[in-house]
């Protein structure tokens, strides 16, 4: 089974670390997703771009607009996923919970995928 681990991160909070915290903070998780390629638990994953990088695309009276930035009313962005494949939801959720990032107050959402088609039920 494979599931998508949505790593999000108080990018405020995290900025505000020294340079070196932030560099060891990207050390451990860099550390943490080697381990996993090695065991065969994850085919990929990626940092992404601070999120004033992002676009952000929504359907508003039949037109597409765009905006800049992340969208969502939050403090947490999207800072990067990884892809998992495990026997079941409780391995991912026990590797999720090793995640380094934690400690610089990130957060790990981790979502099984839907494997065959995707039809409302």
């Amino acid at each position: 089974m494979q599931y998508t681990c949505l790593i999000y991160l108080d990018e405020k909070k995290f900025y505000a670390l020294s340079k070196d915290e932030q560099n060891q903070i990207h050390k451990e998780c860099g550390e943490w997703h080697d381990d996993l390629v090695r065991a065969g638990k994850s085919p990929h994953g990626s940092a992404l771009q601070p999120g004033s990088t992002a676009h952000t695309f929504r359907m508003q009276d039949g037109k597409v607009i765009m905006t800049d930035g992340p969208f969502a009313e939050t403090k947490e962005v999207l800072g990067g996923f990884d892809t998992l494949e495990c026997e079941s939801l409780d391995e991912a959720l026990q590797i999720a919970a090793r995640f380094p990032g934690l400690k610089a107050g990130g957060a790990m959402e981790v979502r099984p995928h839907i494997v065959g088609n995707c039809e409302a039920v």
